[in-house]
């Protein structure tokens, strides 16, 4: 694969590596921190044991302003939508509608 909007299917290893990259981060202790995580739930998500859902995206679009759709194309996320909860997004302090 040469380019990463490639991916037809879920891993999201891809997308960490690439946020990684854009970040100019070395390791996923530096990404668990700059998304203001714990690190083993990198962990988990590298290791299939977690799926990066919706309240996921959105830190990692605060943290780095790549959109919501560039994030799940780079993890191979082909879905029409992404629902997310109310009260996950309350919890992080962002503004309801």
């Amino acid at each position: 694969m040469t380019h990463a909007t490639s991916i037809s299917y879920y891993d999201p290893n891809v997308l960490l590596n690439t946020l990684m990259a854009r970040l100019g981060l070395a390791n996923d202790g530096a990404l668990s921190r700059k998304l203001k995580i714990a690190r083993n739930v990198l962990g988990d998500i590298r290791a299939g044991r977690i799926q990066i859902g919706g309240s996921m995206l959105l830190w990692m679009q605060d943290a780095t302003g790549i959109s919501i759709a560039e994030l799940r194309s780079l993890m191979g996320d082909r879905r029409a939508k992404c629902r997310l909860s109310v009260s996950v997004i309350n919890s992080r302090g962002a503004a309801t509608s």
